[in-house]
């Protein structure tokens, strides 16, 4: 594992970052004592689609719901 200075890690944070991020962990060392681990934090996730899948109910007609009445809203018309 890369172990690099204070110095150093303040000059080169970024490509270091970048580095930790594509599995590559550093130490950051003060006066040649370890003081700290840079690993990338690994987590799941988030599962977006579907989330309320069986919480949420929706009429039938959802995609045509209030149809007539927007219609006449844009064309300035009784339907």
């Amino acid at each position: 594992m890369k172990t690099v200075n204070m110095h150093e890690a303040k000059t080169h944070l970024s490509k270091l970052v970048e580095a930790a991020t594509n599995g590559e962990p550093f130490v950051i060392a003060k006066a040649g004592k370890p003081l700290v681990k840079v690993v990338m934090i690994e987590s799941e996730p988030v599962k977006r689609t579907g989330f309320l899948k069986g919480q949420v109910d929706a009429p039938e007609d959802f995609d045509n719901m209030f149809a007539d009445d927007i219609r006449t809203m844009f064309e300035g018309q009784d339907v």
